[in-house]
């Protein structure tokens, strides 16, 4: 039986004004390229994902009356003031409780930003839960995943765990994401992200994705072609078909790059080892089932299932160019954590 959601994250643990949320990285399988609406993300297509386990982001938030301004520090770098959208995001959220109190952000990830694998949807979901508890607000998952939203896209998706769509709706409150299939679902499923670039793109996803809507020819053809391909990717989820979901989500990800190409300019995010990664997946298909997917970036994400993935890793890791290999099993929603990242 498919898994139903997860319960509601408690409120602030301890501390107050204080809390720690843990969210991992997940990536589309089929995926979300267009917004409808710039202002609060609203999306041209419903769009469905793994949210991975290894790939994780710690966010702790703190509303305290003693800071002057609003501060955040990820990786152990400030962000400057005109680095709006977590600036903005916590003003929201401070909105939304009725409190005047500047926060202290500190967040932390265990994989590369701004490289294509889905950083600033574990980053806004993790600031989201933290920030919404140390403010003093208890919502359902659906109110988080809406809220997260507005920070990133795809950070409606971290919200919760194993397969998950963002269903695009018709206004803010019905766009939000729900739970296809819990992270027990299907356990063998493996989602290996194989990292060639880990600095931050050229062309950030908002960026491309705008240039994109405004102007490739073949735009409307995928959206004339998402609705087979979310049909298919369900009942492929559903049913633990590998076969399928590799393949539909393999081609998926192919037409959104095809969009990106024929923008003007081009955008073009692989480099020479992203090619060769899908060449040789390809080739290895004969003996070793394997399927690849890309976000807006060049780092691969290669698909296959539990009994291949140690010789998958293997095989990857000796490709020139690649740097390393990250191995994702389904994970968990994002959630509160009683360690906080500063005193």
């Amino acid at each position: 039986m498919v898994e139903a959601g997860g319960s509601n994250p408690p409120g602030p643990i301890g501390d107050g004004m204080k809390a720690t949320a843990k969210a991992n990285a997940n990536i589309a399988l089929i995926k979300y390229w267009g917004k409808r609406d710039e202002a609060l993300i609203l999306p041209y297509n419903s769009s469905i994902s793994m949210t991975c386990d290894a790939m994780e982001t710690i966010t702790t938030v703190e509303f305290s009356e003693n800071y002057d301004t609003d501060t955040a520090i990820i990786n152990d770098e400030e962000l400057s003031s005109d680095q709006k959208r977590v600036y903005d995001h916590i003003g929201m959220i401070r909105k939304m409780a009725g409190i005047k109190e500047k926060a202290k952000i500190v967040s932390e990830s265990n994989f590369p930003l701004a490289a294509g694998l889905a950083s600033s949807a574990s980053g806004f979901a993790a600031l989201t839960v933290a920030a919404v508890a140390a403010a003093g607000l208890k919502l359902p998952e659906k109110e988080l995943s809406i809220i997260a939203r507005q920070g990133s896209g795809s950070a409606c998706r971290s919200i919760l765990g194993g397969f998950v769509e963002w269903k695009k709706g018709s206004k803010s409150s019905d766009s939000y994401a729900e739970q296809i299939a819990g992270k027990d679902y299907w356990k063998d499923f493996r989602m290996i992200a194989t990292i060639v670039k880990e600095g931050r793109k050229a062309i950030s996803s908002r960026s491309g994705m705008s240039q994109t809507v405004k102007n490739s020819p073949y735009y409307s053809g995928w959206l004339s072609s998402i609705e087979e391909d979310l049909n298919r990717m369900r009942e492929a989820i559903r049913s633990r078909d590998f076969a399928s979901a590799g393949s539909i989500a393999e081609y998926n990800a192919l037409k959104m790059h095809c969009t990106m190409m024929t923008s003007k300019p081009p955008i073009m995010y692989w480099k020479p080892a992203t090619v060769e990664i899908m060449n040789a997946v390809m080739a290895w298909r004969e003996d070793l089932e394997s399927y690849f997917t890309m976000d807006a970036g060049p780092n691969v994400k290669v698909m296959c299932m539990k009994k291949d993935e140690k010789e998958l890793c293997q095989r990857l890791s000796e490709l020139e160019g690649v740097v390393k290999t990250i191995s994702c099993a389904p994970g968990s929603g994002a959630a509160l954590s009683q360690k906080h990242l500063f005193d």
